[in-house]
């Protein structure tokens, strides 16, 4: 058997290892390192192939763990723990509600409001999820919100930590593709706006057709309305520094996520901020950090062995030499994109994929030099683009069922709180914003300036 179709045969059995439930980290690099194993007994025998293939694999998790583009992770994850531990998140959540609870459904607009300006502390949306569960549902339950509205509301505004920087997945797009971490990183902001204005208009309609979906709230004057910024400070601050110190090159990706979880811990401690609550924050945030490197670790073995492979170049050349519009081709890889999401978490999805998908999108565009490609843009813009364009396609995974974790997530707090909200109810109540984010795509492909007009002026 050729190479090129035992690693066709190798990439079937890794679908099947995922489908069944196991971790995304391990099936990766059980295959990859399987798929290493036989080309090398291939070309040096047994014995010599096999300490080939282990040298090789046992050199990644070292080699790649020492990038320094990796270290921006725990850092952007830790900001938003110790945002959410030091309690910023309420201070958000009330003057979003103050300023635009009048509207139809507008505690739900509040909430997606609240969500966009966590998530720009927050590289996380189960997090992100968790933390708006606790503090919006039952705010919009109090006043008579459907429940399913308001749970889906919550699972789909957590979504926007994905997009929105600082990104844990952002940044591991721009690892396994090779990519500026700070180019996409300012990327995902006007994206991360417009979808969540595409969220606000459509909870807007949603409450104007059935108005028992979402009441309106009243009775806010302009003192208090003006009384409830300065809460939102610390967050509008971290912002402020991310965003200026990248664009304006005072500090590295790494060193301005640094900087934002230093000064959110400073106004954590200001805050009043016990031990106890520092340390849950520090320990969330090596949890999450450490299940990321692992799921890296694992797929780049594999990716290593797709490398010898080279299945991600066929799948480029076939995919450049088909005869058809360059759009219709990229809407079948959309589509595959929703059929995964359905089985797949976010992450796992995008590791998994991205280095058989980026060259054959690449391969699409067709740009050769700076000239731009059948697409519309230059080869390093359709990179930056696309990475917009596959994360935004993971956020539907995360409220898609079955696998769609936001949905556990917010459905598993809201029973911890004692609310009456299945897992089924949630998955009933983020429905709608599946068109949503239909939509927000469909935008990003027609206008892709909207990605790219941030990255540009660096």
């Amino acid at each position: 058997m050729d190479v090129f179709r035992m690693s066709l045969w190798l990439t079937g059995a890794l679908v099947v290892l995922v489908m069944i439930g196991v971790r995304v980290a391990f099936a990766t690099a059980f295959i990859g390192f399987l798929g290493l194993c036989l080309f090398f007994m291939s070309k040096q025998g047994f014995d010599k192939g096999l300490i080939t293939a282990m040298k090789l694999a046992g050199q990644i998790p070292h080699s790649k763990s020492t990038t320094y583009s990796l270290s921006l992770i725990p850092t952007f994850i830790l900001i938003g723990y110790l945002a959410y531990y030091a309690g910023l998140t309420r201070y958000l959540f009330e003057a979003a509600r103050r300023w635009v609870g009048w509207l139809p459904g507008g505690l739900g607009v509040a909430t997606v409001f609240a969500t966009a300006g966590f998530a720009a502390v927050s590289g996380a949306s189960v997090a992100t999820s968790a933390v708006f569960a606790r503090i919006a549902i039952p705010e919009m339950l109090k006043i008579g919100y459907d429940k399913r509205f308001a749970a889906g509301v919550v699972a789909a505004g957590g979504t926007l930590a994905s997009l929105i920087p600082p990104s844990a997945i952002l940044v591991i797009y721009a690892i396994i593709v090779e990519q500026s971490v700070g180019k996409l990183l300012l990327a995902g902001f006007l994206p991360g706006a417009v979808s969540a204005l595409i969220y606000a208009a459509l909870i807007i309609g949603l409450a104007r057709m059935r108005p028992s979906l979402g009441p309106p709230v009243g009775g806010f004057t302009w003192r208090e309305r003006l009384a409830s910024l300065p809460g939102t400070t610390p967050i509008l601050l971290v912002i402020a520094i991310i965003v200026y110190s990248i664009y304006f090159g005072w500090a590295t990706p790494t060193e301005a996520g640094a900087l934002g979880a230093f000064v959110v811990l400073v106004m954590a401690l200001w805050q009043g901020m016990r031990w106890g609550q520092l340390r849950g924050a520090l320990m969330e945030a090596a949890k999450l950090t450490v299940m990321i490197f692992t799921m890296i670790w694992g797929v780049l073995i594999y990716v290593r062995f797709l490398g010898f492979a080279k299945l991600p170049e066929a799948f480029a050349d076939w995919i450049g030499s088909l005869d058809q519009p360059a759009y219709l081709t990229l809407l079948m890889i959309l589509l595959a994109y929703v059929v995964l999401g359905m089985f797949m978490d976010a992450i796992g999805m995008l590791i998994l994929t991205l280095p058989v998908t980026f060259p054959a999108v690449l391969a699409l565009n067709g740009a050769v030099g700076g000239e731009p490609g059948a697409l519309g843009m230059t080869s390093e813009e359709c990179g930056i683009w696309f990475g917009i364009i596959v994360v935004k396609m993971a956020e539907l995974c995360l409220i898609t069922p079955p696998i769609g974790l936001n949905c556990f997530v917010v459905a598993g707090v809201a029973q911890d709180n004692k609310l009456p909200i299945s897992v089924q109810d949630v998955f009933r109540g983020a429905s709608p914003f599946f068109i949503a984010d239909v939509v927000t795509v469909a935008v990003l492909i027609a206008f892709p300036g909207i990605v790219l007009w941030l990255p540009n002026l660096l």
